[in-house]
């Protein structure tokens, strides 16, 4: 069972594993998303994680699409039961609109129209979906600011922002009076990538890299990704099991070590490497909360393991491979 924690900077009581949504209401049915998420619910989770434009990509699916199916698999639920979280300011791929839209007017838009698809009057965790180094922080800020007043979210974070925009805009929210951000959700797990692969395909700003000034800023740290794409299982099935897109997306010779540690550690304690890999986030000394993903209630089951797996600073260090 998940035990719950207070996110923090914030009063939302979350579950220690974020579930990922974003191939619901595409890939994964509503019936199936119903069971997955019931599933989660049972094994003590209730912190869920979308976005605006989580389905968008498929031209004649709803707009929305996950979003879409949360709200309808929330109809049954007491609304005070999930966390939700969701994220705005993403380029509209819907009509083809792939411009920076991280300011005001195009976030507020995003924010109603998330509103709208879950079915609910305020999300709890609203993300920036990116950042746009042409807005002020202090235009974001003073906005998101707004929209908590309003009574539309409860707390906001950045999600793929860097540490410097990260801290600059909070020193504003401070020296100003105003609520920062309580977290951020960067891109980080046990696998290092390519980072110029990686960026290809949209992947940016590894954290053990570039995240460095935040781990200690306070702030609660939500990674993405925090499976590696699930790279570390498929490479103990043999090279053969891993597509040509993933190894490229890895081709880091940091895997090596960290892949070798992953196992030696895994039959220590008698865990999958898979369970490594999400305890490696779970144990940070910060507050570290991974989104994860399961295409299927079995699959949640096995995520949840890695809650209960203890890793000591030293085992840490190992699977770094220091």
């Amino acid at each position: 069972m998940l035990s719950k924690v207070t996110l923090a900077n914030t009063d939302l009581k979350v579950s220690q594993l974020c579930y990922g949504t974003n191939m619901l209401g595409s890939a994964i049915d509503q019936q199936r998303a119903n069971a997955i998420l019931d599933k989660f619910v049972e094994l003590g989770g209730n912190f869920v994680d979308t976005a605006r434009s989580y389905g968008d990509w498929i031209p004649d699916g709803p707009k929305g699409a996950s979003e879409r199916a949360i709200g309808a698999w929330l109809k049954g639920k007491k609304r005070e039961d999930v966390v939700i979280a969701t994220k705005g300011g993403f380029f509209d791929m819907r009509v083809g609109d792939y411009r920076n839209r991280v300011n005001p007017a195009d976030v507020a838009s995003d924010l109603n129209e998330s509103l709208e698809h879950l079915g609910v009057d305020t999300i709890d965790l609203y993300w920036l979906h990116m950042d746009n180094m042409d807005t002020p922080v202090a235009e974001l800020i003073d906005f998101l600011n707004e929209q908590k007043n309003a009574g539309k979210i409860r707390a906001f974070g950045a999600s793929n922002w860097t540490a410097d925009r990260v801290l600059e805009a909070n020193a504003y929210a401070k020296a100003n009076g105003k609520t920062g951000f309580a977290a951020i959700e960067p891109f980080w797990g046990l696998a290092k990538p390519n980072e110029a692969n990686a960026m290809q395909q949209g992947y940016q700003l590894y954290f053990e890299d570039h995240g460095s000034a935040l781990k200690d800023a306070g702030l609660a740290i939500l990674p993405y990704c925090a499976q590696s794409r699930g790279y570390f299982s498929m490479l103990e099935k043999g090279e053969d099991s891993v597509s040509d897109a993933l190894k490229g997306f890895y081709d880091n010779p940091a895997n090596k070590g960290r892949f070798a540690a992953a196992q030696k550690v895994a039959q220590r304690h008698g865990v999958s490497v898979a369970e490594v890999v999400l305890a490696y986030l779970i144990n940070q000394p910060q507050q570290v909360i991974p989104i994860f993903g399961a295409s299927s209630p079995e699959r949640v089951e096995e995520s949840v393991k890695a809650a209960g797996l203890k890793l000591s600073a030293d085992e840490l260090a190992e699977l770094r491979a220091e």
